[in-house]
């Protein structure tokens, strides 16, 4: 029998801005004035609440004066209904954290994004909604844990998007800097990412900070940036998330398609970081990348992984041990039983700390998530430590 499953649990400033500048002033309006349009900031918290959330409100609220948007804040989630989000261009979670909505009004707000709406996270956003795998999707990487507040250097990759063209190509300020559970530059465009030994307790490596992306036919942007009160008083960052709104809202056009840079056209994911799962277990593990594994694998169990898009992905690997029966991952789009791409046959690798790597090519094609279902006898089969998707953007 299976032991318990347990939870882990936006002043537009004109010419070159300094790095780490603080002003309180609000930003001068956007180069050519965008039709007036209405902002949602939502910004309920179900777990910790960030005390930079007001200050956060007013720093949109007088973007918004100067640049033409007017703003509605609410925590209210009753809020999100198909008729009250139609009146809004984009949609701000600011620093939201935990379930904030419900399944109706998931459902409501995944037909405004993908009816053309926008969505901008901000810092915690990343740290909301771990049960809802479009949601994953949809702000790009969901978050694992963060060192204290400290100085870092953020590498800017792209200087031509709103939300970035104002920097300098490496821009040094001090903020809480989030770990994320999965890199999701494969699946977004990476406009922004930190330099690791600029600071401690980053664990990534190649570790993205704010990013944009299609979403059907709306637009998603992210930035990890904003955890303190100051973030919001300078000029530098309130630049950047008033080109992240007007970038979200449309009228701020951007080449957001998905990968390039340090990706190299493959991802790898820690196999323990699913978004959804079922009969499985993290099981820490020395020896194991990250610490962890997937395990207590049996016949027909599965894990799902939400910001990992399978277009165009051409090949699979997995680390994997066994002392078990072993058997089959079934590689799959969409859901457990969605297309199958590919599979690959586990062995008994002669131990549950002994890893080796299986590999397979993907004969077939499909754009939804990254599903693994796995099959085979009785029992305990293998753990999965890491998996690879090659091929794609």
């Amino acid at each position: 029998m299976k032991l318990p499953i347990r939870r882990a649990l936006a002043v537009a400033a004109s010419g070159v801005l300094l790095a780490g500048t603080a002003v309180a002033a609000t930003a001068g309006p956007a180069q050519a004035a965008d039709p007036a349009y209405q902002v949602l900031v939502f910004s309920k918290t179900a777990g910790f609440r960030h005390d930079a959330i007001p200050v956060g409100i007013q720093a949109i609220r007088d973007l918004g004066a100067a640049n033409n948007f007017t703003v509605t804040a609410t925590e209210d989630a009753a809020q999100f209904t198909t008729t009250s989000l139609a009146r809004f261009r984009t949609v701000v979670f600011l620093n939201t954290t935990g379930d904030v909505l419900n399944a109706t009004q998931q459902t409501a707000f995944e037909s405004y994004v993908n009816g053309g709406g926008g969505f901008v996270g901000v810092h915690s956003a990343a740290d909301t909604e771990y049960d809802w795998p479009y949601y994953g999707q949809l702000v790009g990487a969901w978050f694992a844990s963060h060192p204290a507040i400290q100085q870092a250097n953020v590498n800017v990759e792209d200087r031509t998007h709103a939300a970035t063209a104002h920097l300098p190509a490496t821009w040094t300020r001090t903020d809480e800097w989030y770990n994320y559970r999965t890199n999701p530059r494969a699946q977004v465009k990476v406009l922004a990412s930190l330099t690791e030994s600029s600071y401690s307790g980053g664990s990534m490596g190649d570790h993205p900070i704010a990013w944009c992306h299609p979403q059907a036919t709306g637009r998603a942007f992210y930035t990890g940036f904003g955890h303190t009160q100051a973030s919001y008083a300078d000029a530098a960052f309130r630049a950047h998330l008033l080109g992240g709104i007007r970038y979200a809202a449309g009228w701020a056009p951007a080449a957001c398609t998905p990968g390039g840079g340090g990706g190299g056209g493959s991802v790898t994911v820690e196999a323990e970081a699913f978004t959804s799962q079922s009969g499985v277990q993290r099981v820490g593990k020395g020896t194991a990348s990250g610490g962890a594994t997937v395990g207590y694998i049996e016949n027909a169990d599965w894990t799902g992984y939400a910001s990992v898009s399978t277009a165009g992905r051409t090949g699979f690997s997995a680390r994997v041990s066994s002392a078990g029966a072993g058997g089959t991952i079934e590689v799959r789009s969409g859901s457990a039983t969605g297309t199958l791409l590919g599979s690959v046959a586990v062995p008994n690798t002669g131990g549950w700390e002994t890893f080796r790597t299986v590999t397979t090519t993907l004969t077939a094609s499909a754009t939804g998530p990254l599903f693994l279902r796995f099959t085979g006898g009785s029992g305990s089969l293998f753990d999965v430590d890491t998996v690879t998707l090659t091929g794609g953007s």
